[in-house]
């Protein structure tokens, strides 16, 4: 069983098939809405679709103009227009872009150039002396340092100084970049894989793969063109980067957050309608909704409403923005669409969200299949599951144990071309066609796919049981004091030990508790951990606790690095 397509949607080549379709239907929509802070004062510029395009044809003509036709082009930096300018840039017909992450540690940066061989970076101003130090290194290929904004280092060129050449050769009839040809089926992206236990690995996608997976997404879930998406996943990645493809494709429109701890006046400020997100922020929004509610004494004013709305949608009469509207306002007032990806929501969020009235849905996928191989929508939700196949996509459960239990496998045409300049590693994972995902799930009676966790996570045990950690991790993320958690084996003797680290919230520990010891509030949680423990099988009890304050290590779509934490983790118990 696959998604339905359920609603019409225009097939696309490549992306600048995407922005000119954009630019036909929406030419004054406002593709992306730019706060201006000088001091006090606040402004915003709107930019069009026909904006848009009239600045990437500018910028495309200056770098074709400068010779880098055809040549690699990095990016790094925050999320901002110039970054996304870039990308539609680069993607629309010069050449191959390649995105940084922008938590890199200097050496990484330089590691990551070198390997890519891009020849040109465009980067935020923050990062002036870093990349300034690599290229005077001398070991990557580099010519052309951008920054985005203003600079001072000899050498260096903004994005407005290229901006200009642009508009120059344009004027003079350059044409070269916007009649440029598009190989769809060629390497157009370099992207790199978190690596969190070994060195990344460098995805080639191509204009194919991309255009694809906005093809199938628009099938099956509704994107309306007066939304106002809030984009906030770190745009390098490419679960960032096709969700905000996926908006333009709609003509909506695009802001940009002013960090995590702003977000929910950031929703209040732009009239956010829909984003895409990480678990991880859903279920933070989530629990500190829940926690308002409680606090105030609301909470069985709350569960008689829930009761009733619940009632009341048996028979299609949807009340919820209403009998939640303090819930809605909270959150800006016009939120009614979130994705959630990356990794499994708390099944009890997702319900919990969507029973208020905002539509919750997950996908799943990986930067190899740029990215979503498996969704929700609107009328295939169910809680637990990661959904079902994109319409275009072939699923199937590779070698499944006794419950069912196997490696998701893939095929479809948003399937990355390979690794870079790295056989071995390709050819472990794509064969025949198929793309080994590495995760673990098994298929309900109806074709919902159920993520077990990552086949190199479980936990092998010596009477040769397996333990899925994101099962754990799942019920004692409900605890309303943890933040995040993660459940692993420590070795004891010759075989491991079920245990659980878990970063508690210190602001609702001391609401809650008051001024309490460390060795108290691990009293407390052993309390609920054994309540846990009793509604598992005995092999799957956890029997060793690590608890502190201190956020874990992670990636930055906020998956946990189990391995430095594995580290971290042995290296204080010695």
């Amino acid at each position: 069983m696959k998604l339905k397509k359920i609603y019409d949607a225009e097939r696309f080549n490549n992306i600048r098939e995407i922005i000119d379709n954009a630019v036909k239907l929406y030419p004054n929509n406002i593709a992306f809405k730019i706060k201006n802070k000088e001091g006090k004062n606040i402004s915003y510029t709107d930019i069009t679709y026909t904006d848009l395009k009239r600045k990437i044809n500018e910028f495309g003509t200056g770098l074709v103009a400068l010779g880098y036709k055809g040549k690699r082009v990095a990016v790094i930096g925050k999320n901002s227009f110039p970054w996304v300018l870039t990308y539609c840039t680069v993607l629309s017909g010069l050449g191959v872009l390649v995105p940084l992450d922008k938590g890199l540690p200097e050496a990484e940066i330089e590691l990551s150039l070198s390997r890519s061989k891009a020849e040109v970076i465009v980067f935020d101003k923050e990062y002036e002396e870093v990349i300034n130090r690599i290229v005077k290194n001398g070991k990557t290929e580099l010519k052309e340092c951008i920054c985005m904004s203003e600079t001072n280092l000899e050498g260096f060129k903004t994005l407005d100084s290229v901006i200009e050449i642009g508009k120059k050769e344009l004027d003079n009839g350059n044409k070269e970049y916007i009649n440029s040809e598009i190989d769809n089926e060629k390497m157009t992206a370099i992207i790199f894989t978190s690596g969190t236990t070994s060195m990344a690995k460098a995805v080639m996608l191509s204009q194919k793969n991309i255009a694809s997976n906005i093809y199938n997404l628009n099938c099956v879930e509704y994107i309306d063109p007066s939304d106002i998406n809030m984009a906030f996943l770190p745009l390098h990645h490419t679960f960032g980067s096709t969700g905000l493809l996926l908006f333009m494709s709609r003509g909506a429109t695009n802001v940009f957050c002013d960090g995590l701890r702003h977000i929910q006046d950031n929703m209040k400020e732009y009239h956010v309608s829909c984003f895409v997100c990480v678990p991880l922020l859903i279920e933070s929004i989530y629990k500190k909704v829940m926690h308002q509610i409680e606090k105030q004494g609301k909470m069985s004013k709350f569960e008689k409403g829930m009761k009733i709305s619940k009632f009341l949608l048996k028979f299609k009469i949807d009340i919820r923005k209403k009998i939640f509207k303090e819930v809605h306002e909270s959150l800006g007032g016009n939120l009614r669409f979130v994705v959630s990806g990356a990794s499994a929501i708390d099944k009890k969020v997702a319900e919990g969200f969507n029973d208020l009235g905002f539509l919750t849905v997950q996908g799943y996928g990986l930067t190899e299949t740029s990215p979503v191989l498996i969704a929700e929508n609107v009328d295939n939700i169910r809680y637990g599951s990661i959904g079902l196949p994109l319409p275009e996509v072939d699923i199937k459960i590779d070698n499944p144990n006794e419950e069912g239990i196997g490696e998701i496998v893939a095929k479809g045409p948003n399937v990355m071309l390979g690794y870079y300049e790295d056989e071995k590693s390709t050819n472990e994972v794509l064969q025949d066609g198929w793309f080994r995902t590495g995760d673990l799930a098994y298929i309900d009676k109806d074709g919902y796919i159920f993520v077990t966790g990552r086949k190199k996570n479980v936990i092998v045990l010596k009477n040769g049981k397996n333990i899925y950690p994101e099962e754990l991790e799942q019920l004692i993320s409900n605890l309303p004091y943890v933040a995040e958690n993660m459940v692993f084996g420590m070795p004891k003797e010759d075989d491991l030990v079920v245990s659980a680290k878990i970063v508690y919230n210190p602001i609702y520990v001391k609401q809650k508790y008051g001024d309490i010891s460390e060795e108290e509030l691990k009293d407390i949680i052993w309390k609920d951990i054994k309540q846990i423990n009793n509604g598992l099988t005995n092999y799957k009890h956890i029997k060793h606790l690590v608890i502190t304050d201190e956020p874990m290590i992670k990636t930055t779509t906020a998956k946990v690095k189990r391995f430095e934490e594995m580290k971290r983790i042995n290296s204080s118990d010695k």
